[in-house]
Formats: structure tokens, C-alpha cells, sequence
């Protein structure tokens, strides 16, 4: 059954563009994976005026999902980026949930 990772980012709008550079490069390594399926990406402003945006990848199955997680961990040690670090730095709230498909 295909899984869903959904994301949530509350970015402050001085941020947006060095998140955005980061959500890209993300995007365009999970899609080289097995497993992928498709993703997509869509954004509004909030009441504050801060955008905010949510992502969403599909995978194949869980398995896949959990075989992607390890490998984008792996791809953050290669080039020393902290994800952590990244979001408290730059102000970022963020809300990630997993989702499977909904079938009749």
C-alpha cells in the first residue's frame, strides 16, 4: 500500500528563499530513490504574512519509506547538514505526518 509523508513548514519570509534552495535539493534527491512514486509541493501566505508550505512524497510501501529515511540521513552526513539546526536557526516550524492511501 503506498505511504504518503506529508510536511507542514511555517517559514519565516526572510527564510523562504534558503528554504526553499533546501526543500529543492531534497525533492530532486528522494526522487533518484526505489520507491519513489511522485511528490509535490504547494505554498500560501498565513495571516502573519509568513508562507507556508507543504510538501507531500509518495512512496511505494513502508518499506520504501523507511529505506528513503535512511538514505536521506545518509545523503545529510555526507554533506554535513543538520536538519535540526537548519529549522531552529531559521525559525522554522514544521509538522510531519505519514499518511496511507486511501482505496474504495
Amino acid at each position: 500500500m503506498k505511504q504518503i509523508l506529508i510536511d507542514k513548514f511555517v517559514v519565516p519570509a526572510a527564510a523562504l528563499t534558503e528554504f526553499t534552495k533546501r526543500m529543492n535539493y531534497n525533492r530532486n534527491f528522494i526522487k533518484k530513490l526505489d520507491g519513489f512514486v511522485h511528490d509535490a509541493a504547494y505554498k500560501r501566505t498565513n495571516e502573519a504574512g509568513d508562507p507556508v508550505i507543504v510538501t507531500m512524497a509518495v512512496w511505494g510501501n513502508a518499506g520504501m519509506i523507511e529505506k528513503a529515511k535512511i538514505a536521506v540521513q545518509a545523503e545529510y552526513q555526507r554533506i554535513g547538514f543538520n536538519m535540526v539546526d537548519f529549522i531552529t536557526n531559521l525559525g522554522i516550524k514544521i509538522e510531519r505526518e505519514f499518511y496511507e492511501e486511501l482505496t474504495e
